[in-house]
């Protein structure tokens, strides 16, 4: 089976008809044959991890953060850290490993006190290693609010956010959903004529939610300054936690407390700790395929 799908991946590209690698610059053939091992292990393949923090007040998260970070070495290929404070947003980020970056290396050392982050690391399948592909991305509505986005998935399936890709600073389908997502609220509000209210924002999210999960893999996190939403539609990888009056999200639980799956196909929105709207369930749960496998081979391979 190995073989049969290298095969099904390699393309032509030399003289003699040996099929060889479309050479990702600066990766060696090890490090690609290992992440394709990767790419074969439906279950356990992550595309990157999101992290974030909901609290009632501003508390020191650099506790969570360093655990966070410290998985770097298994996402190599980028890292951000998006505060956010009302409808301010201080955005850090590097296209490069976590756990080897000196800057943030530095910037642990210092106390980091919010009621509202968002990290992510960053495993590249679509766009280069350049800050503009790294998440958080942060966006501005017509309101002037500010929104921070972070996505671990691919758009597999759909041509919602193709309009976006001559506008978009990055090469990276995230932000292009990020920009459709913003472009349907600014709709919303011109056709309303005034900014949105929290439970129209929400209701809004949900039916977009809706629209863009079939067949692709949609586990986000958007913040608009005074919501934290929440959204997982796979199998595996997104969990919460409640410590201290504050609701910790992970890819993966960062220590042995009590850590629960958020739940499948419902967006959630916080507000501080507390869960404030639930979204109307839906039946797009992503499902890798041998298909999709292929598709993310091909795109890493000509990165």
């Amino acid at each position: 089976p190995e073989e049969a799908f290298r095969k099904s991946i390699f393309s032509p590209r030399s003289t003699s008809g040996q099929s060889v690698w479309r050479a990702r610059p600066g990766k060696s053939p090890t490090a690609r044959l290992r992440w394709m091992s990767l790419l074969t292990d439906l279950e356990g393949f992550q595309m990157c991890e999101l992290m974030a923090v909901s609290s009632d007040e501003k508390i020191n998260v650099n506790a969570w953060l360093k655990k966070f970070f410290a998985r770097g070495a298994e996402m190599p290929n980028g890292w951000g850290l998006a505060r956010i404070c009302g409808n301010s947003v201080s955005l850090e980020k590097e296209p490069r490993r976590a756990d080897r970056s000196t800057y943030l290396h530095e910037r642990m050392t210092s106390d980091i006190v919010e009621s509202r982050v968002i990290a992510h690391i960053r495993l590249a399948t679509k766009g280069n290693d350049t800050y503009d592909n790294s998440h958080p991305f942060v966006l501005q509505d017509l309101t002037g609010r500010q929104w921070t986005f972070a996505h671990n998935g691919t758009i597999f399936h759909g041509d919602f956010d193709r309009r976006f890709c001559s506008i978009q600073k990055g090469k990276t389908d995230s932000e292009r959903i990020f920009l459709y997502i913003l472009s349907r609220i600014n709709e919303e509000t011109e056709t309303r004529g005034r900014e949105l209210n929290q439970e129209e924002r929400f209701s809004l999210l949900d039916d977009i939610t809706h629209f863009i999960t079939p067949g692709n893999k949609m586990n986000f996190l958007l913040c608009d300054g005074e919501l934290m939403y929440v959204h997982r539609n796979s199998e595996e990888g997104l969990f919460r936690c409640r410590k201290n009056g504050a609701q910790v999200f992970s890819t993966v639980p960062l220590d042995g407390d009590n850590w629960k799956l958020v739940p499948q196909n419902t967006l959630l929105a916080y507000e501080g700790s507390c869960k404030v709207f639930t979204g109307t369930p839906h039946e797009n749960t992503y499902i890798q395929t041998e298909e999709d496998l292929k598709s993310l081979f091909l795109d890493y391979s000509a990165l």
